[in-house]
This record gives C-alpha cells, structure tokens and sequence, in this order.
C-alpha cells in the first residue's frame, strides 16, 4: 500500500493491547505514531518512554486539539470507548476503536451516525478480519470450498486474573466474558453465516452480576446454525470449525488470531493453507484504516459499521436472555486501563 503523505497516529489509553498496538504499527510505512493520552500525565509518560512516542498528553482532550494527529486508536477500556470515541471523532479525528467498539448496539449506531454525519472514517478494531488467513478464507468459502456453511462450533475462555478489582469481574466496566470474549464468538459466526434471526443462550453469572461462562446459538433462515460458547473462568480449547455440506474448515487455537486453516473432506485434509500475519496481527487493521482512508473510505468493507452494530445487537439479546446488565454510565475521562482492550 502506497500512501501520498504519512498518517499521524495518536493512541488513547495505555493498557496491555495498547502497547502491542504501539510496536505493531511500526512495521507499517507511512504511519507515524506521534502522541498518546492517558487520564493522567504520569501513565502518558510513562507509555511514551516505553514505546518512543514524542507527544505525551494527560487528557483526551489534549490529543484531540494535536493538528498532527489524524488518527487516533482508541484503547480505554470497553465502557468508555463511547466518550473518546465521541470526542475524537468531533474534533474532526478518524477513529479505530478496540472491540466491543461500544457496551451496546444503541451506542454503537450513535457512532455510526455521528462519523457519517461528520464525513469521518470509523471502524471497531475487529482484528480477525484484517488477517490474512482470515480473509483468505471468507474468500475460499464464498467461492464454495465447503459447498454450504452449514454449522459453526467455536469457543474462546480464558482465566481472567483473580484480583476482583479488575474490569473483567466489574459491571460498570463492561465486565464478564461476553464482551470480552464472546465478541470475537459472535462477529467471527456472523463474517461466516450473517445475521442471525434467532438467538438462544444460558450462562453463569458471578455475584456482582456479570457473566462468568456463556454459551448461545444462533440460528439461521437456510438453516445454519452456530454453536458458541465464552468464558472468563476455564481456558478453553479457543478452536473453531465451520462445516458446510461439501467440507470443513478447522482452525486451530487462537482461531481469533489464525495464521492458517486446514481444508478437510471427510475423512481427507485437502488443503492446508499458511498465511503468517505481521507482528501480534493489529498491524493489520491500522494498514486497513490507512488503506480506506486514502481511497476516500468513511467505513472499511471488511468490517461496515452496520456489521458491527449487528453483532453488539445480538450480543444485546444474548444478555436480555441471561439477565447481564451494563450500567451505562459514560465514562468522561479515565477508568481502569489495566490490560485495557481485547486479546
């Protein structure tokens, strides 16, 4: 990818996915890391120094007002992606946003409607999509390499660190496993077999009343199915298996972040395809951010802000089912940055 002018990039938060964003990006040419804001000057400072970023601000609204940010990663944790994200996009920044972009479908369309009205670039940071294992197979399954998709079985858990103060097991925070985890569950089922038209989900919940384990279906009109299930209690096996009525795909652990797929027919490993990805893999959703943007883009067809309202819509449902409540408390400035952003 040729860019005309380097991309001025600022980062927002200084947890764990931000800083493996901050040594990815460097491989890519023509972007250009120049600031990053924390809620205080020290956590700035201190990110700065670690990753030789020259601007350090202890405010989102300082980064805002920097003229040589263009655009800016928001890496806060979930519940306060909306604010940031607002700001940034109203000082007239593009924005790529750590999944789940928003606690809910509702503050995501108000993303969505803000950057179209703004004629501003905006995309949750839904790596898996940008990969490009993951791209080569959409492509070998739209062209009929397992007839069908007929059923989807993924699971993603993780054993979330044991100190309750941490946003995993708080509400406010966004916590539990179904934003954290069960995001990927259901944007990756949804890239594969579209929307569902029928969800159905059971859970355990902790005592403060988020999701500990929680397993949904979703069904489809032709027929498909998909069988998901996330954790934030047990590591799980994180494979996935998309069977169609020719074939099957297996994606090892990790499927989130594949590197390669085997192709299987019956009994018979067909293909195994290896695509090996730059870095942790988030280069490539920054490398897609500059690729629409210099091609006039408000949205990436890789993941159209639509899509990512649809998944937090059935992620909607799946908690009306289980009884999983966020307080939608807009965060201003700060919260808990600790490990801020997805896996």
């Amino acid at each position: 990818m040729m860019l005309r002018h380097r991309v001025g990039w600022g980062i927002v938060g200084t947890g764990r996915v931000a800083g493996i964003f901050a040594s990815d990006i460097r491989a890519l040419s023509g972007a250009e890391l120049v600031a990053v804001a924390s809620r205080t000057e020290e956590n700035a400072r201190a990110f700065a120094a670690r990753h030789c970023i020259p601007r350090r601000y202890g405010s989102w609204a300082r980064l805002a007002e920097d003229p040589d940010v263009e655009v800016v990663y928001v890496a806060t944790p979930h519940a306060a992606h909306h604010a940031a994200t607002t700001l940034m996009l109203d000082a007239g920044k593009a924005v790529l946003c750590e999944k789940p972009m928003t606690l809910d479908a509702a503050q995501a369309n108000d993303l969505a409607t803000r950057a179209q009205r703004h004629g501003i670039f905006l995309m949750e940071a839904m790596w898996t999509r940008c990969l490009p294992a993951i791209r080569r197979m959409t492509e070998m399954i739209k062209a009929g390499a397992i007839g069908e998709p007929r059923l989807l079985t993924a699971d993603l858990g993780i054993k979330a660190p044991s100190d309750r103060r941490h946003r995993l097991w708080i509400p406010d925070l966004g916590g539990g496993a179904l934003l954290d985890t069960g995001v990927y569950l259901a944007s990756f089922a949804r890239m594969i077999l579209g929307p569902p038209t029928a969800v159905t989900a059971s859970a355990t919940l902790t005592a403060d009343g988020v999701d500990a384990t929680t397993t949904f279906t979703l069904s489809h009109a032709d027929g498909a199915m998909a069988a998901l299930a996330c954790s934030i209690v047990t590591d799980s096996a994180r494979g996935a298996v998309i069977s169609g009525s020719e074939g099957r795909i297996l994606l090892p652990r990790r499927f989130y972040a594949s590197a390669g797929f085997e192709l299987w027919r019956g009994e018979e490993l067909t293909e195994r395809v290896h695509a090996p990805y730059i870095g942790h893999g988030l280069a490539h959703e920054a490398a897609e951010t500059m690729r629409c943007r210099e091609a006039g883009l408000t949205q990436s067809p890789l993941i159209p802000l639509a899509e990512t309202a649809g998944v937090l819509g059935t992620l909607d449902q799946v908690r009306a089912l289980i009884g999983v409540d966020y307080p939608m408390t807009r965060v201003a400035e700060g919260g808990n940055e600790r490990d801020a952003g997805g896996g």
